[in-house]
């Protein structure tokens, strides 16, 4: 498996991606892609409209719970999900929506709850795994085995959400392009390779010599066994002892002075 992420626009990501496509197999002889998504509209296949797709199985169960906050709902809709029933699940999702309506425009069940019935509907065709809908692909070549499309959501996360979300993090374009190449370069096993070829095959080891020198050469700790990490900053005196203490106060007393 081989993994490209960026940070442009679409047409320029999916150009990108067919390019990566292309040096790993012999494009020409693909004859049925299948593509597992968010449902989001950029994600579409343009280089191929036969494509399969299928919506990842972690959006929708993030949606579901993001859109309704009723226990039992996320209940029944989860399990009509599960079962395949994907009208079913639909029909409860309108019926749910109108139970919720109120004059209470601060309440905004129902109109979560019929985001979650549109983002579903839009991606009809996706809510069914592609082997359960009676789709025919060419069989197998001798040495290759089909597998399923796993979860993204989960490889994303792995590959780029972890280091580049959250955190109070904020990335320039380029940055974030920069950073997602050493992600992706790392996770295809490539960035050795990449590293030597932009600098010329030439890698200065000094640096790295003194920082593992520094760090071998660590002090031990003063004292063996598990002692108290803490007893030479509670040394000296602190007023906090003398003042009236609460239940955390005598607990923080408890753990790092007694």
């Amino acid at each position: 498996m081989k993994t490209i992420v960026g940070m442009e626009k679409s047409g320029e990501f999916h150009a990108k991606r067919e390019a990566l496509t292309e040096k790993r197999y012999a494009a020409d002889e693909i004859v049925q892609r299948i593509l597992n998504g968010d449902g989001g509209g950029w994600v579409k296949e343009p280089y191929d409209p036969d494509t399969i797709v299928q919506l990842d199985r972690y959006h929708v169960y993030q949606e579901i719970l993001r859109k309704t906050g009723d226990k039992k709902a996320q209940k029944e809709i989860r399990e009509l999900f599960d079962s395949e029933k994907p009208d079913e699940m639909l029909e409860y999702i309108k019926i749910y929506a109108d139970s919720v309506a109120s004059d209470d425009k601060t309440d905004r069940r129902r109109k979560k709850a019929l985001e979650l019935y549109r983002y579903l509907s839009n991606n009809r065709e996706g809510l069914v795994p592609w082997q359960k809908r009676g789709i025919e692909i060419p069989a197998a070549p001798e040495g290759i085995v089909y597998k399923g499309m796993g979860v993204q959501e989960s490889q994303n996360c792995t590959v780029i959400t972890l280091r580049m979300k959250h955190r109070r993090m904020r990335w320039s374009v380029d940055g974030a392009n920069n950073m997602a190449k050493i992600l992706y370069r790392k996770e295809n096993r490539e960035l050795g390779e990449t590293i030597e070829r932009y600098a010329d095959g030439f890698l200065p080891i000094s640096g790295m010599e003194d920082a593992v020198r520094t760090l071998s050469a660590a002090k031990a700790p003063k004292k063996d066994g598990k002692g108290n990490p803490y007893v030479d900053r509670m040394g000296s005196h602190m007023p906090l002892l003398d003042a009236m203490r609460t239940a955390s106060g005598k607990a923080f007393t408890a753990a790092f002075v007694d």
